[in-house]
């Protein structure tokens, strides 16, 4: 196992629920303590095409400028509350597809952070897709489910102690 945390990432799906910022900030903590990389993923759903061309394009242009403010946001909320840096990732495509073909281009991503709804809504497609056939993803990356109703104290008291449990996991074991 390579000894550069920054060779590890956490990954969280940037959406505009009202839980989303839980999720962000814990994974923003648990990178803060661990020394990975924070990547944001926002996923643009394609838009029903539009009778002319220009309109379809000029929809997307909208949709991919709301996205990346989207992303800016939340970028500042995690280095105002966690001090560290999130990288947005931006495609194009439905979501549950975008995720999948990410996870397998990139090996780093090693932990997805993912936020549910508080009952009693429905917790969201990609928390239902976990007890699925095939998961999120075709290779094997743990998943952490943050609830929404936790307060910021509380995902601090979660995220340290498992920060601290993987910093020690990376590190090499001491030789015999």
């Amino acid at each position: 196992m390579s000894k550069d945390p920054q060779a590890f990432s956490c990954l969280v799906i940037a959406d505009e629920s009202e839980e989303f910022p839980d999720a962000l900030i814990y994974a923003g903590l648990l990178c803060r303590y661990t020394g990975w990389r924070l990547r944001m993923l926002r996923v643009i759903e394609p838009s029903d095409p539009a009778p002319w061309a220009s309109i379809t394009e000029e929809m997307r242009r909208q949709a991919r400028d709301s996205a990346e403010s989207l992303t800016q946001r939340f970028a500042a909320e995690a280095w105002a509350e966690c001090g560290v840096t999130a990288e947005p990732i931006l495609r194009e495509g439905e979501l549950k597809a975008e995720l999948r073909k990410l996870l397998q281009e990139d090996a780093s991503v090693k932990l997805v952070v993912l936020a549910a709804a508080t009952p009693p809504s429905n917790p969201g497609p990609l928390i239902s897709q976990l007890g699925k056939v095939g998961g999120l993803s075709p290779r094997p990356v743990p998943v952490v489910v943050v609830p929404g109703a936790l307060s910021r104290d509380e995902i601090r008291a979660i995220a340290l102690p498992m920060a601290a449990a993987v910093s020690t996991e990376i590190e090499e074991p001491p030789s015999a």
